[in-house]
């Protein structure tokens, strides 16, 4: 078995933005030299996940919408009122759609969708940099 990866670093805007991180992580495999394997991306931090989708502006919209209805911005949490805070929505909207995902490998390639894209979704509510962590194994 071999391990390899790398790490993505992304400047976001937070408020729910959505960043297709497709082609990133296609070129930490490409540096990898593996055929078969499993990629697993995954983003450090409790505001911020991966997931997939079609990253295109009505999917965008349609998700950050959903999301809202879900989880609203200006509910009343208890993690703000403990902490004197203003993004428990965003800690929440995380822990939901979950902080990885994992992606076969066959030849050489992501197994994804013609219309599937690896994306993060930063909920924070400020900009933020993010650090994407990508680790391939075959």
């Amino acid at each position: 078995m071999a391990v390899s990866g790398g790490l993505l670093r992304l400047e976001t805007p937070g408020h729910g933005a959505i960043v297709d991180i497709t082609e990133g992580v296609s070129r930490v495999l490409a540096t990898s030299d593996v055929e078969h394997g499993v990629a697993t991306v995954f983003v450090t931090g409790s505001t911020a996940a991966i997931t997939t989708m079609e990253h295109e502006p009505g999917g965008v919209v349609d998700l950050q919408a959903l999301l809202e209805r879900l989880i609203p911005v200006a509910a009343d949490y208890e993690h703000n009122r403990r902490n004197h805070d203003t993004n428990a929505y965003a800690h929440l909207r995380a822990a939901l759609i979950g902080p990885s995902e994992s992606v076969p490998i066959v030849a050489g390639r992501l197994v994804l969708g013609t219309w599937q894209q690896l994306v993060l979704l930063d909920f924070d509510d400020r900009p933020r940099q993010r650090t994407v962590t990508v680790t391939i194994v075959s």
